[in-house]
């Protein structure tokens, strides 16, 4: 049973980059608030620069593992967040979700260059979701709210 906190799924393709390095900075912002779960819509491997870029910051995301959006068949989540697109056209519409949204946010995993020029890519997406999660952490206290604030909510 999952404990009284405020459910967030972060939802991308692979589950590789965009939605756990959003997990990971939720987890370590606002973890006493929500409790939070990323997943991919085809699962692959987390990226070793996302986990790079999210070390940076202090937060360890070395544990996570690429997970299937089957795993939570059944989960009610206050808050379904898609990172991608493809993801959004895919479960933009999910049963036990109150709020679905979506932020169309680069894929660092497209990054070509050297090492060092893939890690400004990862570093600037993991800057652009963490300032939209400033933002849905100040917004999700808000009842008059249905959707974390830079979202762009299904009609």
């Amino acid at each position: 049973m999952r404990s009284m906190r405020k459910g967030v799924l972060f939802v991308c393709t692979h589950n590789s980059a965009r939605s756990q390095m959003a997990e990971g900075l939720l987890r370590a912002w606002a973890g006493d608030r929500f409790e939070v779960f990323s997943a991919g819509t085809q699962p692959t491997e987390v990226r070793p620069e996302a986990i790079a870029v999210m070390a940076e910051l202090g937060i360890d995301i070395s544990s996570h593992r690429a997970k299937a959006l089957g795993e939570f068949a059944g989960e009610e989540f206050s808050w379904l967040v898609t990172v991608c697109d493809r993801a959004w056209q895919e479960c933009s519409a999910v049963p036990g979700v109150e709020n679905p949204a979506h932020w169309g946010i680069e894929d660092p995993a497209e990054a070509t260059g050297s090492e060092e020029e893939r890690l400004a890519v990862f570093r600037r997406v993991r800057n652009d979701i963490g300032n939209r999660l400033h933002m849905f952490i100040l917004a999700a206290g808000r009842p008059d709210l249905q959707a974390p604030a830079g979202s762009r909510v299904a009609p």
